[in-house]
């Protein structure tokens, strides 16, 4: 199998369809190998349409639902990012690719550990090991700000941790009826909420809603 024209046709079959148009990020979904932050035995699936398992229980998300990330949250070289999920180390890959700096959290020191040997050749990451579900508390605001899982809320938290200007990334709700938020803070009290498009995605560890009970 040739992966790099696997790679070629992700972009063209499955990104620009889905409407992400934004040639920097079409640039670097082409150019960043995705099959090199799966295990040797998924490479062959790293250009599907599916969510990958990486372990712990944990999954990557599809390559079209990273790309509209990626999109939405317009990276410039000069934004600070927070990323809540190491995870496989993709995401981190490509926000790393743009911004100035990325500080990225991870529940699972398995996932953290192998992440680190994918990223090796990158020096503006900071990994930290922690829940960081409901908040990270390091006392620094971000431009940027990415939850690479779902929560059924969002937790005011993040929002207050966005520099005025910043962008917030994350996929809110319980399944089926998922929607993906960008979040702009417009001022110290004022932040615009804007709905990209529905989808479904695995829950933060710990940030599953509270199951209900009728009686």
């Amino acid at each position: 199998m040739n992966l790099d024209q696997a790679r070629f046709f992700m972009v063209e079959q499955q990104i620009r369809p889905w409407d992400v148009l934004d040639p920097q990020v079409l640039d670097l979904l082409e150019n960043l190998p995705r099959h090199q932050f799966v295990a040797e035995s998924q490479q062959k699936l790293a250009y599907s349409d599916i969510e990958l398992p990486i372990g712990e229980g944990q999954q990557m998300l599809a390559p079209k639902i990273e790309a509209k990330i990626m999109q939405a949250i317009d990276v410039a070289e000069s934004d600070e990012v927070l990323e809540i999920g190491t995870g496989s180390g993709y995401m981190t890959a490509l926000l790393a690719s743009l911004a100035q700096s990325v500080t990225t959290v991870e529940l699972f020191e398995s996932l953290q550990t192998t992440a680190k040997t994918r990223l090796g050749s990158f020096d503006n990451i900071k990994f930290y090991l922690g829940d960081a579900s409901q908040t990270w508390n390091d006392l620094k605001d971000y431009d940027v700000i990415v939850l690479t899982g779902s929560c059924s809320k969002l937790p005011d938290s993040y929002k207050t941790k966005l520099k005025l200007g910043g962008r917030l990334f994350a996929i809110v709700g319980q399944s089926p009826a998922m929607e993906a938020l960008l979040v702009t803070r417009l001022s110290e009290h004022e932040w615009l909420e804007e709905s990209l498009f529905e989808t479904v995605a695995p829950p933060l560890v710990n940030a599953e809603a509270k199951q209900t009970f009728k009686f």
